[in-house]
């Protein structure tokens, strides 16, 4: 099939996907636009991997990958597709009380999700199957209003007529070398077979059993039993302004599927039987003669390393009440555990300075060092150097900004057979 990819970062779904199946999943278009810096470092890797050819489309040459803010590109200027994929920013997406949904998102990101309603909804040809990824909180969001967020994601699909189902998965817990926990969402189009295999299944048969979430990476319901079960309104500015209000936790769990407006959502838990075997940090760091001596720690720095990731009680002032508070934290292992999964890569794991939350690792030679991009690029998946080009500090944030390619492309495999199921 056809597939796009929005908001694509350095290619994550790209490659998943790909590895899943290069003769199932033909990439014909991308899309990736930061707009808080000049130099587009993600464009150009993603460009740098996977080439950017020009062709005519509606008698105008254009590029395969767009570098422009997704807001602005036209429609028509997307080629046919069958899926969209994508790791879409975790912004508000609350509808603005005094504005038509067309026009009114509070918070400038927000407007991101809009974008994709915009091409599933207006597109010549919408796509029959969405595969997309976002933070694990975002089930849980905003605070004011929990779950409200993923209720309006869920309610605009289903107003366009998809089956939606979610999975929040931690690579970890199947084998992976990162903890990184993720959301997963999948939906189908009412002109599918897998649409209409749904509808004739038990919901909790499918979240269990049949989806492709769970034959890629397989769970068990906490308590069977325990399923919660409700409609969800089809209003998108009724579910921005009442969705979740006055709820402490939000009623979405960490699986579940919506079905002609009515969501199926429960509690669950891995269930792995290590047929893949089990990857640790150690098992993914490159040669103590490769590692450049800048990553080592000077001895006279490691004081300050342990103090940042010690545990501690602060007095702090709140400089706008001038109100006096206690700030406590936790301790962090130091150094790194190597015989386990890393911790999970954040956007600020780049440069020297010490920091809480860097990883450090202690070599067979007793000395400290951060690690290196390629070691960062291998906890996420990524080929080696696959973001050779950018500036060390900048490959590191790339990483934090991305997912675990395995995660994609076990998904991929299970759900083109999904499809391929008469």
């Amino acid at each position: 099939m056809d597939v796009i990819e929005l908001f694509a970062g350095v290619g994550g779904f790209r490659i998943g996907l790909e590895r899943a199946s290069q003769n199932d999943f033909h990439f014909v278009w991308a899309n990736q636009w930061e707009p808080s810096t000049k130099k587009q470092d993600a464009y150009d890797i993603y460009v740098k991997a996977f080439g950017n050819k020009q062709f005519n489309l509606n008698n105008h040459t254009i590029y395969e990958v767009s570098n422009q803010d997704i807001a602005t590109v036209d429609i028509n200027d997307i080629p046919d597709h069958q899926m969209v994929c994508g790791g879409f920013p975790c912004q508000d997406y609350s509808v603005a009380s005094t504005l038509a949904h067309s026009g009114g998102i509070e918070g400038k990101k927000g407007q991101l999700w809009w974008s994709i309603e915009k091409i599933l909804k207006d597109h010549p040809t919408p796509a029959k199957y969405l595969f997309l990824e976002n933070v694990d909180r975002i089930i849980n969001s905003p605070a004011h209003q929990r779950g409200r967020d993923f209720a309006i994601i869920l309610s605009t699909l289903a107003n366009l007529n998809y089956i939606i189902e979610w999975r929040i998965i931690n690579g970890a817990e199947y084998g992976m070398a990162q903890r990184r926990k993720r959301t997963y969402i999948l939906a189908y189009k009412n002109d599918t077979a897998i649409y209409e295999r749904i509808q004739s299944s038990n919901p909790t048969d499918w979240m269990l059993n049949l989806s492709p979430m769970a034959k890629a990476f397989p769970i068990i319901a906490d308590n069977i039993e325990d399923i919660t079960i409700f409609k969800l309104d089809n209003d998108l500015k009724s579910v921005s302004e009442e969705f979740g209000k006055g709820c402490k936790t939000s009623v979405f769990e960490n699986a579940g599927i919506l079905i002609n407006r009515t969501v199926y959502t429960m509690k669950t838990s891995t269930a792995y039987n290590g047929q893949n075997g089990y990857t640790t940090l150690k098992d993914i760091l490159i040669p103590e003669k490769d590692v450049p001596k800048e990553y080592y720690i000077k001895d006279e720095d490691i004081p300050k390393w342990k103090y940042l990731k010690g545990s501690k009680r602060i007095e702090k002032i709140n400089k706008s009440t001038g109100h006096k508070y206690i700030y406590s934290e936790g301790q962090m292992t130091f150094p790194d555990s190597l015989d386990k999964p890393s911790r999970t890569i954040i956007t600020g794991e780049g440069g020297s300075g010490p920091s809480r939350f860097k990883h450090i690792i202690e070599t067979s030679q007793g000395k400290y060092r951060r690690l290196t991009p390629v070691e960062l690029e291998r906890l996420d998946g990524f080929p080696d150097n696959h973001t050779a080009g950018a500036t060390d500090s900048r490959r590191a944030f790339l990483m934090g900004n991305a997912l675990i390619v395995n995660v994609i492309e076990e998904i991929g495999k299970q759900l083109i057979k999904a499809i391929n199921t008469k």
